[in-house]
């Protein structure tokens, strides 16, 4: 199929998800729980969509679930297939004596995709969720169609200006005892909806941007993982097993290079985590590449600014990516 007839009707521009917005009142309840076996009980929801429409399998950020695509999802239904995981160790997949590093995690999604989604998918992911997702690309390319790339861990450059609880808090992260202490005491101290909270005042420039519906979602998962045994343990082994690969400079310029897959790149102007500065780099360093910025919003454009997030997927996907969007329907 050529990209002149995947972008004829067959999905919305961007001037369509305003209209697409002001109905998702009321779409934003939950989807069933569903699990699957990957090794470990993996849950997962299926948005839904229709049957023929392009396939896209969210993958979440460090500390982060499924929940953290309900703003977005509602805005993508309407012509593509979106599904979702909890990764290993986050959500309410238990990892029990499995890892939960990010290559584990790309080797669950990499099932999930064969198993589960089906592929070539078309992967979205944020944070950590675009490492993984740029892993998959590059390790298992028959199984990615195409990639967007929401804030996804970038190294930094010599211009990023990082935040400083940000270098402080990796650096504890980064010796174990230290990272489990710290975040024990935070846990010891705050209940599950205050770290939320605190979590999503970080990410976000302005939290009450994020719909109310899918803010009680957010708590509620924090209020269900409360006794989870080990959390702390997994969360530091995966923020290890981020900063170890993104300490490779040289490895992971050849892997984002050698992703053959197109790719939109999202970034917001004020993210905190992972800077602007990184995400401009990696832009010029890969000129095929789409890449947009959000004015005014941090590091979950999906959760801070989904009309912003969902105009510019549906746009890629209807120009720069429709045949790779086509390669996904069934």
């Amino acid at each position: 199929m050529t990209s002149e007839a995947a972008a004829e009707g067959a999905l919305p521009r961007a001037d369509a998800v305003e209209q697409a917005d002001a109905e998702a009142s009321g779409r934003y309840t939950a989807p069933p729980s569903q699990w699957v076996d990957l090794g470990v009980p993996v849950h997962y929801v299926d948005h839904g969509g229709p049957a023929d429409g392009p396939l896209l399998v969210m993958v979440h950020g460090l500390g982060g679930s499924l929940v953290n695509w309900a703003a977005l999802a509602p805005l993508l239904t309407d012509t593509c297939r979106v599904m979702a995981l909890d990764l290993v160790g986050f959500g309410l997949t238990k990892a029990g004596t499995y890892s939960t590093s990010v290559t584990s995690n790309q080797r669950v999604l990499q099932r999930f995709l064969g198993e589960v989604a089906g592929s070539p998918a078309i992967l979205v992911g944020n944070s950590m969720g675009g490492l993984i997702a740029i892993l998959q690309a590059s390790r298992q390319p028959e199984t990615v169609a195409a990639a967007a790339l929401i804030d996804p861990a970038l190294p930094p450059v010599p211009s990023s200006r990082i935040d400083p609880l940000v270098t402080a808090s990796f650096g504890m992260y980064a010796v174990p005892h230290l990272g489990k202490a710290m975040l024990r005491t935070r846990r010891r101290v705050r209940t599950p909806e205050q770290l939320a909270m605190d979590i999503l005042s970080f990410c976000c420039v302005d939290p009450s941007r994020v719909p109310p519906e899918v803010l009680e979602q957010l708590l509620e998962v924090a209020r269900e993982r409360r006794d989870y045994p080990d959390i702390d343990e997994h969360f530091i082994t995966a923020a290890r097993s981020l900063l170890a690969v993104l300490a490779r400079r040289s490895a992971f310029k050849a892997t984002l290079k050698g992703i053959q897959a197109p790719v939109l790149l999202l970034h917001g102007e004020k993210d905190r985590l992972v800077s602007i500065d990184a995400a401009r780099a990696v832009a010029a360093a890969n000129p095929s590449w789409r890449f947009e910025v959000a004015p005014d919003v941090g590091h979950v454009p999906l959760l801070e600014a989904p009309v912003w997030t969902a105009s510019h997927i549906l746009d890629w996907l209807a120009t720069d990516a429709s045949d790779a969007a086509a390669l996904t329907r069934t």
